[in-house]
């Protein structure tokens, strides 16, 4: 089981995610709805896995995922996006996201993301 922390700007995307990785046994152990929350709860919870929305107002999904990465090199990071843009999943990639998905998987397709995050 991993401790998960949720960022999405959509609160039935949260409410979504957060049901499909309990299903799959994981804790939830933080949602956030913007980039400056998300980075304030990474900071505290120490989650060891995080989703992370690509498009949201504010701060954006990139700009998140590098700041999580400057704090922590290590950190596991999964973006997800309503796009499957090839230039986007590997900018992101290249930031320090370990994986980038469709935001309209199924529980089963997030079950094998999160495991090949989780395990590698």
């Amino acid at each position: 089981m991993s401790r998960i922390l949720i960022v999405d700007d959509s609160a039935f995307a949260r409410r979504r995610l957060e049901s499909i990785f309990k299903g799959l046994g994981h804790e939830i152990v933080g949602l956030a709805e913007n980039g400056s929350r998300a980075l304030e709860l990474y900071q505290s919870l120490h989650p060891d896995l995080v989703t992370l929305d690509h498009l949201m107002a504010g701060k954006s999904g990139e700009q998140v995922l590098k700041e999580i990465i400057e704090f922590d090199p290590d950190a596991r990071v999964v973006v997800i996006s309503g796009s499957g843009d090839h230039a986007i999943a590997e900018r992101v990639i290249e930031a320090g996201a370990k994986e980038f998905v469709a935001k309209f998987n199924t529980q089963q397709d997030f079950g094998k993301v999160l495991e090949r995050v989780i395990n590698a």
